[in-house]
């Protein structure tokens, strides 16, 4: 196997003209040689909906878009225990409580780290958190409570992320992902493709990833929502583009979970999908999205044993 290491930015660029079996191959490779026969599932709930300042062009939570989606304030703590529950017996391992917005008021704050503390008491589920940018003392007390993992994506490349939002800089998400990692919980750190970006790019979001040393790295596909201002960009990558750009991220981050997240359902075919599990995709986001409707846990399940894989 080719020696990745010494690859400069623009030997991977060039890695994207390559044959996609070719690619396929080399990525399985990689998969097989840091990682055994299991791909992690996950669950989340939005716990916190819409109205949010953020004017991130992709979301339909935005308050500067005009998506029309059910808002709603912070859940009872009573129905995150339950979607916890539910998820665990749908067999995810793994439950993420996300809210809208650049981080909690300090009165939901307080109410989730009453959720954190209740979902980390149920046997056999892991907390994850998604809350925004939070500050230093915020990411403290959610370590205490018994967060293990949170999830804040970088999103795009810090060259294109103005492209998508402007209320807030590449660099508070870098530096929000370094303070979980101060406090050593695991970062769950991912990207959104397909919102117009180029490949150089996509290997741009890949390696500064690489410096964030990820846990795992949830992959999103732009599903377009109408209402937002990427509501037409459903043609702005293909199947076999994604599919590449899952290698080149295996290849880039050899020993990072790959997760299918949100648009896997609706951007690849169920044939695409199981190919992606092949070239590295080792974590799925099962049930349903933020907003959108997800995948069937059954189909998963099964999709994942036909495979020789289990589910964990």
């Amino acid at each position: 196997m080719e020696d990745f290491s010494k690859y400069t930015k623009e030997d991977f660029i060039k890695l994207y003209d390559r044959n996609l079996d070719e690619l396929v191959s080399i990525a399985e490779e990689i998969t097989k040689s840091n990682f055994n026969n299991e791909v992690e599932a996950c669950s989340i709930i939005s716990a916190k909906t819409g109205a949010c300042g953020e004017n991130c062009k992709y979301c339909s939570q935005s308050k500067h878009n005009h998506a029309k989606i059910e808002c709603s304030p912070l859940l009872d703590k009573e129905i995150v225990i339950k979607a916890a529950k539910s998820a665990k017996e749908n067999g995810a391992t793994r439950f993420c409580i996300v809210t809208s917005g650049r981080r909690p008021t300090d009165s939901d704050f307080e109410k989730i780290l009453d959720m954190i503390k209740g979902v980390q008491e149920i046997d056999g589920i892991h907390c994850c958190a998604s809350l925004g940018i939070l500050t230093e003392k915020q990411v403290k007390q959610i370590k205490e409570a018994g967060v293990e993992r949170y999830n804040h994506n970088i999103n795009t490349s810090e060259n294109y992320h103005k492209k998508v939002c402007t209320t807030h800089t590449f660099k508070d998400r870098v530096d929000t992902v370094k303070l979980i990692r101060k406090y050593g919980m695991e970062n769950c750190t991912g990207v959104i493709i397909g919102m117009g970006e180029t490949r150089e790019d996509r290997i741009d979001m890949a390696l500064s990833l690489k410096e964030l040393d990820p846990k795992t790295v949830p992959i999103n596909f732009l599903n377009p929502i109408k209402g937002t201002e990427f509501e037409s960009y459903g043609d702005k990558i293909d199947e076999e583009e994604i599919l590449k750009t899952i290698c080149i991220f295996r290849i880039i981050l050899p020993n990072a979970m790959l997760r299918y997240a949100g648009g896997r359902t609706t951007r690849l075919s169920e044939e695409n999908q199981r190919l992606g599990i092949k070239a590295g995709i080792n974590s799925l986001l099962v049930g349903n999205y933020l907003t959108t409707l997800g995948s069937d846990h059954k189909k998963d399940k099964q999709m994942l044993e036909e495979m020789n894989l289990k589910m964990v």
